[in-house]
């Protein structure tokens, strides 16, 4: 299974290291595949460095120590509509 931790996760994980997370970690690991998308360590680069500037230094090795795959997040996604929303463009604008 693949599985996607949130942002959050990895700032707790990587600021206030615990036994509790390292054994999720140790799990999702070696019983999954950890996927990181590019936004989430955007994100976690920023957070990070906006609110805990003295530890930009451990992002870098805190993700070289992890197995996981990178999944790439573009940086402007398309709108997105509802189908109602959608019929009703297609319809006023043919």
């Amino acid at each position: 299974m693949r599985i996607m931790l949130d942002t959050n996760i990895l700032i707790s994980m990587l600021l206030f290291p615990n036994e509790q997370f390292r054994k999720i970690l140790d799990y999702v690991t070696r019983k999954h595949k950890l996927v990181l998308s590019s936004f989430i360590i955007d994100e976690l680069t920023a957070v990070v460095a906006r609110k805990f500037p003295k530890k930009r230094y451990a992002i870098d090795s805190f993700l070289s120590d992890l197995s996981y795959e990178l999944v790439y997040t573009p940086r402007h996604m398309p709108e997105i509509m509802m189908p109602g929303e959608f019929i009703e463009r297609v319809i006023k604008n043919s």
